[in-house]
């Protein structure tokens, strides 16, 4: 039998989402649930990227909470299928799915993003060059957040200048973090 992860909150909540048995590793619920209470206030109307969306659990929640546009980049042809199926019978027009290696795109007009998942396998990806590369990409908004994923054992990622993690915390194998683009420190969190 298939294991599925749901969608937590908004106008897809509790819809099941497939997951295939092949690795995928889905952002837990507990994970997903406080990572969208942090995007609460922010998330309406914003467009994102997923830019390892296996599942597509992130991007398809943002959607489900609001965000106007989500695009998924996944290089494994059968999840992205997987996941253009799951779009098409969610009846959502705002999600676009790249089959891609989102470490070799261009996002040259692209952007801006104002919110980025940066959530790629554990430990297969630098997850610094994964932040120069989004601040070089010219793809982010002036103030774009950037959730971040990666192992409990994982340090933080060295962050561009003009970044600052905002929120950082840890749930069972997992270490997550919200960073802000060219935020202003002395907003409210």
């Amino acid at each position: 039998m298939q294991s599925s992860i749901r969608i937590i909150g908004g106008r897809y909540k509790g819809r099941r989402v497939p997951v295939p048995m092949d690795g995928v590793r889905p952002t837990p619920d507990r994970v997903r649930e406080t990572v969208f209470n942090w995007l609460a206030p922010t998330i309406a109307d914003t467009r994102c990227l997923d830019m390892f969306a296996g599942t597509g659990a992130l991007g398809l929640e943002a959607l489900s909470r609001g965000a106007a546009e989500v695009v998924f980049i996944e290089r494994d042809r059968r999840a992205a299928g997987q996941l253009k199926e799951i779009l098409a019978e969610f009846h959502c027009q705002a999600g676009k799915v790249v089959v891609a290696d989102a470490l070799r795109l261009s996002y040259t007009g692209w952007g801006p993003f104002d919110i980025v998942f940066a959530d790629p396998p554990f430990d297969a990806i630098d997850l610094t060059d994964l932040c120069k590369l989004l601040e070089s990409s010219g793809a982010l908004a002036e103030s774009a957040q950037i959730y971040m994923e990666m192992s409990r054992r994982q340090s933080m990622p060295a962050i561009p200048s003009g970044w600052t993690i905002r929120r950082e915390q840890t749930a069972g194998q997992v270490r997550y973090a919200l960073a802000v683009r060219n935020c202003n420190t002395d907003a409210q969190e």
